[in-house]
């Protein structure tokens, strides 16, 4: 059996990886347009390569996709966090997971990620075309003809499609001339710019546990936040960008996001941790008593947007003191003008639809012997190892080739 891959990244790989096991007397070739392989893979996680997440609950593991939140439970129970767990320990990548669940190989450098994935190709005898792209795919009777950018044509028994997710639509025309329906590509997974706002000027803050919302939309989310130079990013506002791609696209990336500091959704129970607070420090500078583990920074610069001077003594503060510094805490409001990629990933909510793949094999429903793996479908994940397990996940199933 001769089985073309499209695409060298993760999704890519693990769809060669599986297809050889899988088929061991087949032909397997990898054709990526590019000079490099695994790019992405490359630059994940800050170099470090978040490969998946230590989530070992399915359903749990599934609601981390605002896109194939359903298919995905299924597919999970085929291979999952654990599987990926097993896979790269067994072939000699040790892993670890962090406090926040993101797991990293030991060596903290994504290319032990690569050197595995690599050595085990070569191992199984997976060959390589790079800089080779794809113009078209024929059906041809029982097989499927690759015509390539340079214009030559070879026949194939499967196809496994893992190009990866694009921002451009056009890069999808080719498979919806095959007669796949397409959904829109737009960016998810992306950080607030706020040129407007002084806030920027505590960049470097991290404040733990914030609640966040959308004005106007049911869109909220909760988690860390980190002020960045430009703006608002950490995986409250990432989290909140995925589930709300389509929605903040449609308005033009210029919202206003409300934030709640203290991560307490009971106003009532915020203003009574200011109460206590009051009665048992009454003597102390409100700068030097600070509730809910905000930062000192942050501390401050909510008293100044409350108009509370921080000299003040929390004895002071009054009733109508207390009631602005709990409007403050709980609804803190500011205004998004635009996005900026998260770091060099980028990541993509739209592709080829759910509804054109029979996610239990991963086939295609519109063309025999075609299958997808990868962010090429309309799958994405939020931050934390998300996006590389449904690579793992989609191309583990695609290269079964049932």
């Amino acid at each position: 059996m001769r089985i073309a891959i499209i695409g060298g990244g993760a999704a890519g790989f693990f769809s060669a990886l599986s297809a050889k096991e899988h088929h061991p007397n087949s032909s397997v070739v990898i054709f990526e347009k590019s000079q490099k392989v695994l790019a992405k893979v490359k630059v994940s996680g800050g170099g470090r390569c978040n490969v998946t997440n230590g989530t070992s609950y399915i359903s749990d593991l599934a609601k981390g996709y605002p896109r194939g939140e359903k298919q995905l439970k299924k597919a999970f129970s085929e291979f999952n966090t654990r599987n990926t767990w097993e896979w790269f320990e067994s072939r000699g990548v040790s892993l670890y997971a962090q406090d926040d669940n993101r797991v990293f190989p030991k060596s903290n450098d994504s290319q032990s990620i690569i050197d595995c994935l690599m050595k085990e190709c070569g191992r199984l005898g997976i060959a390589f075309k790079l800089g080779t792209g794809i113009r078209l795919i024929k059906e041809v009777d029982d097989t499927l003809e690759l015509t390539f950018t340079d214009g030559n044509s070879t026949i194939f028994d499967k196809v496994i499609i893992a190009s990866g997710g694009s921002p451009n639509r056009a890069s999808f025309d080719w498979l919806e001339q095959l007669g796949h329906k397409i959904e829109e590509p737009v960016p998810s997974l992306f950080t607030f710019n706020m040129p407007t706002e002084t806030i920027k000027d505590l960049m470097g803050v991290v404040v733990e546990n914030t609640l966040v919302s959308i004005q106007g939309t049911k869109l909220k989310s909760n988690g860390p936040l980190l002020i960045t130079h430009w703006g608002m990013s950490g995986p409250a506002i990432l989290k909140l960008s995925a589930f709300g791609a389509r929605v903040l696209h449609g308005m033009k990336y210029e919202f206003r996001v409300s934030v709640n500091w203290s991560g307490e959704q009971n106003n009532e129970l915020v203003m009574n941790s200011l109460i206590e607070i009051t009665n048992t420090n009454p003597n102390k500078l409100v700068a030097n008593v600070r509730p809910f583990g905000i930062p000192e920074r942050m501390w401050l610069f909510l008293l100044e947007r409350s108009d509370i001077p921080s000299t003040k003594k929390w004895s002071e503060m009054g009733k109508k003191g207390l009631n602005k510094l709990v409007n403050t805490l709980t609804n803190d409001e500011y205004e998004v003008k635009g996005k900026t990629t998260f770091k060099e990933e980028f990541v993509t909510c739209g592709g080829v639809s759910l509804e054109s793949v029979n996610f239990n094999t991963m086939e295609s429903l519109v063309c025999k012997n075609l299958y997808f793996a990868g962010e090429v479908l309309d799958i994405d994940g939020i931050t934390g190892g998300y996006n590389f397990q449904a690579a793992w996940t989609t191309g583990f199933i695609a290269g079964k080739l049932k």
